[in-house]
């Protein structure tokens, strides 16, 4: 294997662009051209299936290593220790997610805090909800899928708008898998640049507060200028709802994740028994299928960790750091290279952990090369694969988002205030960084 540095080679990217083809095409294909009923498009290709077929194309390139060394090569690109953590988590996680669903945790948490708010305040009251409920279970599209069927009802009852509701509850969604301690982005982000998480989410919070105020000031004119004429809370059982509460205070005193979600499913797993929704093998089947949703997470990213290295040894990203480098001569513009990146990677793939994935590698060579620290690369990251995965008519959120409501995705897309508030966030938070360390081709 070799030791030296790759030169540039950009034919060693040709595995993610045949990604694209395959997974990005046939997604286009059958969402646009010659659409199935009952099906998204952009979910027929595997996933899988399309980086398997990515990294053939990166065994097959660069015939001076031979396929044992290609081999290594791939095992020590999964086989690093951040990778291997994330990989636990993911398990976890999902152990966490399937016994919290099966109790119902996330529509009790919903409910409980519905009684909570004034009627005059709901779409602000959603937003909020969506925030808490996605911070506690660390998924955006299990926030939706729980919380828009509510925001499609309240806001019949009560006169408002539907996509506004429904808008606002995704806003609130990629909020919280933006700065959930236990979301699978956060953790990708946190782990492939090297930062903690509590770290991380500090500074990420600065960006999404002013958003988050503006949101709420934009939602506050509209809910004074369309009264609710009526509104009555849900029930829930506060049983169900207290093991949200403690993971979520957990998550903010920055304890272990591990620790974290360990205690969440005892006490969901103590929860479902009290209730009766769950007996000792019931909870055993619902981490069961919890887990059983991350396997394709987990793949994806053994593959991508190989694929990338690959692309890696064969001088791909090298080629793509130095085409940044005489293109942007500063700090700020380093910065500016990550997000577009990240952009680009999560219009892509249409999957903002896979995103993550991606383009870690290079956004940490770029945080080498243009001083730019760990956490703002990070921060960088999450933030605007959270962005682009929330605002893409094709991404699960908004699919999920329409399927649910029967409201047109443009209709949706054009009211995320939230999102389109913390791109303004972010834009301001570059331009004011100190541009003392120049960069030279």
């Amino acid at each position: 294997m070799s030791q030296k540095k790759a030169k540039d080679n950009f034919l060693a990217l040709l595995p993610i662009l045949v990604f694209l083809v395959v997974y990005l095409g046939t997604g286009i294909f059958f969402e646009y051209i010659s659409p199935m009923e009952g099906q998204m498009g952009f979910y027929i290709m595997p996933i899988v299936v399309a980086f398997c077929i990515a990294l053939v194309v990166a065994l097959i390139q660069n015939r001076k290593l031979s396929f044992d060394e290609k081999m290594k090569i791939c095992a020590k690109g999964f086989a690093d220790e951040n990778i291997l953590i994330m990989i636990f988590i993911f398990l976890l996680s999902g152990a966490f997610s399937g016994i919290a669903k099966d109790v119902g945790g996330a529509s009790n948490m919903a409910n409980c805090l519905l009684n909570f708010i004034p009627p005059n305040f709901v779409t602000i009251g959603l937003f909020l909800i969506a925030t808490v409920i996605s911070m506690a279970t660390g998924t955006s599209v299990g926030t939706i899928a729980v919380l828009v069927p509510i925001a499609t009802q309240t806001s019949q009852n009560g006169g408002l708008s539907p996509s506004l509701c429904t808008a606002t509850v995704i806003c609130g969604a990629m909020f919280g898998d933006n700065l959930s301690f236990i979301s699978d982005t956060t953790i990708a982000a946190t782990k492939t640049q090297g930062v903690k998480i509590k770290d991380k989410f500090n500074l990420n919070l600065k960006l999404a507060l002013p958003a988050t105020i503006a949101t709420i000031l934009v939602l506050l004119f509209l809910s004074l200028s369309n009264p609710i004429y009526e509104f009555k809370a849900p029930d829930f059982d506060i049983i169900k709802v207290i093991p949200y509460l403690i993971v979520l205070v957990m998550s903010l005193l920055a304890i272990n994740v591990f620790i974290v979600l360990g205690t969440g499913i005892v006490l969901f797993g103590i929860a479902g028994a009290i209730t009766g929704n769950l007996s000792f093998i019931s909870i055993l089947s619902s981490m069961k299928s919890g887990t059983s949703q991350m396997f394709e997470t987990i793949i994806v990213t053994i593959l991508v960790s190989s694929i990338c290295a690959l692309i890696k040894e064969n001088g791909g990203f090298n080629a793509i750091l130095n085409h940044i480098k005489k293109v942007f001569h500063t700090k700020r513009g380093g910065m500016l290279g990550i997000c577009i990146l990240t952009f680009i990677t999560d219009i892509a793939t249409a999957n903002n952990t896979v995103a993550i994935i991606i383009s870690s590698p290079v956004a940490k060579d770029i945080s080498k090369e243009y001083n730019i620290e760990p956490i703002k690369s990070s921060t960088l990251l999450d933030a605007i694969s959270c962005i682009t995965q929330g605002i893409i008519p094709y991404g699960a959120q908004i699919l999920i988002a329409t399927s649910l409501s029967g409201i047109a995705s443009l209709e949706i897309i054009s009211q995320l205030y939230y999102l389109f508030f913390l791109l303004i966030s972010i834009s301001i938070f570059i331009l004011v960084q100190k541009n003392q360390t120049k960069v030279t081709v």
